[in-house]
């Protein structure tokens, strides 16, 4: 809802600014019948998704589980308006939606970053990036919540001049736009309130290397420290053991990867470590209490 919301509301504000029409949108479904968000508020479009719609552009909102919603009515649909040259594009994780498509090949593109380490397990061939939007010629994607704030403003600065856009993002609230370039999340110093460089250097090493595993004594080395001084300095700041901590990450992602895609558990087990399905299903169910499976459902 938030990414749906923040998608019409500058282009909303654009119009009241400007004192005249400048942008008309629609909603539309597959079958024209409400469609319920994630925070249980129902959307009742304007009508029923057709191929003769004359678009300039068309969006793609989603939300949680978006693979679950992959459908070969909708991605013919998407593939004919793309072919009648309306400009595509996607907010949160209708990116997914697009790429499975084939809309989003040869195009840079990006996501929320919840679901950007799925996303490249399944599509692992897609210029993906952690940015806040992306536009890519006639290809728009956004990584979701107020991101799409952002990328309208922005339309609308090319669109209308910064004088508009500047007005549009005061009524938000919003300051300036964020550049395209900023990533979603801030640096792993300001999410962690971590300032130790090693440590940190440490944790980074860990967060790049989920599928093939490395020892911790090579990671020690790898950020200059013995393997007592690594062991010391995690117990300091965050109260557990390297190997402890390099587990946890493994699996958090891994859990990520069960809500977020329709890989398979072994595909899910070895793209975050683990030498075979059935011991990824034993330490998955140790540290969260259900099998893999419960999540996947």
């Amino acid at each position: 809802m938030m990414a749906f919301t923040t998608s019409i509301e500058p282009i909303r504000a654009a119009n009241r600014m400007a004192g005249k029409m400048l942008y008309t949108w629609h909603t539309y479904s597959l079958d024209g019948k409400s469609v319920k968000a994630s925070n249980d508020v129902d959307i009742t479009p304007d009508g029923i998704l057709t191929p003769n719609l004359d678009l300039d552009a068309l969006f793609v909102c989603a939300g949680l589980r978006a693979h679950n919603y992959l459908n070969n009515d909708m991605s013919g649909l998407l593939r004919s308006f793309a072919r009648k040259g309306t400009a595509i594009g996607a907010v949160c994780t209708g990116t997914v939606i697009l790429a499975d498509a084939g809309l989003l090949d040869g195009y840079r593109c990006t996501l929320h970053w919840e679901n950007i380490e799925g996303f490249v397990e399944t599509y692992p061939d897609h210029n993906i990036t952690a940015r806040v939007y992306e536009i890519d010629r006639n290809r728009y994607t956004c990584s979701g919540g107020t991101a799409p704030l952002d990328m309208m403003i922005h339309s609308i600065s090319l669109d209308h001049g910064n004088m508009l856009a500047n007005k549009v993002a005061d009524q938000m609230l919003h300051g300036y736009d964020r550049e395209r370039q900023r990533r979603q999340l801030p640096s792993l110093e300001a999410r962690s309130s971590i300032t130790h460089a090693k440590l940190l250097a440490a944790i980074g090493y860990m967060e790049t290397h989920t599928e093939t595993l490395i020892p911790m004594s090579k990671l020690a080395k790898a950020v200059d420290l013995s393997l007592r001084q690594l062991e010391r300095l995690f117990q300091q700041h965050l109260q557990t053991t390297p190997a402890r901590y390099y587990l946890e990450l493994r699996l958090s992602r891994a859990s990520q990867l069960v809500k977020q895609t329709s890989l398979s558990m072994l595909q899910i087990a070895v793209a975050t470590g683990f030498n075979t399905q059935s011991h990824f299903s034993r330490v998955y169910t140790r540290q969260f209490g259900h099998a893999p499976s419960m999540d996947r459902s």
